[in-house]
C-alpha cells in the first residue's frame, strides 16, 4: 500500500493548502495504533500531512488533511467552533426512524476507553423526535454534551438510509447515538453482531469549511460512496441509489 497510489485513486480535492480523498472503510487516518495509516503512509514518501479531522477506520469517506500548519490552525478551528458543516451517510440495520430526528445524549468513556451514554440505557426518553435523558440521570464522571440531527433519505424492507449531522464531532459520536436508541449502523464491529454485513455502512458524505485562501473562500466537498456501500455484500440494500445520490448532491 503506497500514500501516491492512494492520493491518486482516491482524490477529491487538492490544492497548495490542503488535499481532501474519498478514503476507503478500513484504513485509519492516524494515531488509532493501527499496522499503518494514511499519516505514516504519506511520510513514508518524505510528505507531512496534519489531519483536519478524523474519522474511524471502519467508516468511508471524505477526509481533509492540511499540507501546513497554517492551513490547519485555521480549518481544526471551524470544527472546534462548530461551523463546519459536516454530513454523514448511514445505514441501520432497523427500521422505523422518523422523517428528521435529533439525538441529545451526553456520552463518556467507560471500560477500555469504550464509548458510551453517560446515563443508563432505560433513562433514554423520546419526546417526539427527540431523544434525550434527563440531567438528574447523568452518571457521575466526566461527560460531554453530544448532538446529532438526523434526515432518513431512503426506506427499505430491513433498512433505513439516513443522512446525518454530528453537531458537535465527539469520537464514535454517530454510531454509539444511533445504536443506544435502537438503531445501530449496520455492519457495526461495536454494535452490530449479526455479521450481515461485508463493511460498515457509515460514510463521510460532505463537508462546507470556510476557505479564505480560495477563490469563492470556501471549500465544498462531496465524497461519493463506494457500490459497497448499498450492498450487504450478497444483496442490494435500496433498489436506485445512483438516484438516491443524484436527489442529495442537490440538497
Amino acid at each position: 500500500m503506497h500514500w501516491s497510489r492512494l492520493a491518486e485513486q482516491y482524490l477529491v480535492d487538492e490544492d497548495d493548502a490542503i488535499i481532501a480523498l474519498n478514503k476507503p472503510a478500513g484504513i485509519a487516518v492516524t494515531g488509532e495504533r493501527h499496522d499503518t495509516d494514511l499519516v505514516q503512509l504519506a511520510a513514508a514518501e518524505g510528505i507531512t500531512l496534519y489531519p483536519v479531522h478524523r474519522i474511524d477506520k471502519v467508516t468511508s469517506g471524505l477526509v481533509l488533511f492540511a499540507k501546513d500548519l497554517a492551513a490547519h490552525g485555521g480549518l481544526t478551528r471551524q470544527f472546534t467552533k462548530r461551523t463546519a458543516d459536516k454530513q454523514y451517510l448511514l445505514v441501520t440495520a432497523a427500521t422505523g426512524l422518523p422523517e428528521t430526528g435529533v439525538i441529545e445524549l451526553p456520552l463518556s468513556v467507560g471500560r477500555k476507553n469504550r464509548v458510551r451514554i453517560a446515563a443508563p440505557r432505560e433513562t433514554i426518553r423520546r419526546d417526539g423526535d427527540l431523544w434525550f435523558v434527563d440531567e438528574s440521570d447523568v452518571l457521575a464522571g466526566k461527560s460531554y454534551p453530544s448532538r446529532t440531527e438526523f434526515t432518513t433519505v431512503a426506506r427499505a424492507e430491513r433498512h433505513t438510509v439516513v443522512l446525518a449531522r454530528p453537531i458537535t464531532g465527539r469520537r464514535h459520536q454517530i454510531r454509539v447515538h444511533l445504536a443506544w436508541i435502537g438503531y445501530p449502523i449496520a455492519g457495526d464491529p461495536l454494535f452490530d453482531r449479526s455479521g450481515t454485513y461485508a463493511r460498515t455502512h457509515l460514510h463521510s458524505w460532505r463537508l462546507r469549511l470556510d476557505a479564505p485562501w480560495r477563490a469563492g473562500s470556501a471549500l465544498e466537498l462531496t465524497a461519493r460512496p463506494g457500490p459497497d456501500f448499498f450492498t450487504t455484500g450478497t444483496e442490494p440494500i435500496i433498489d436506485d441509489p445512483a438516484d438516491l445520490l443524484a436527489h442529495l448532491a442537490d440538497r
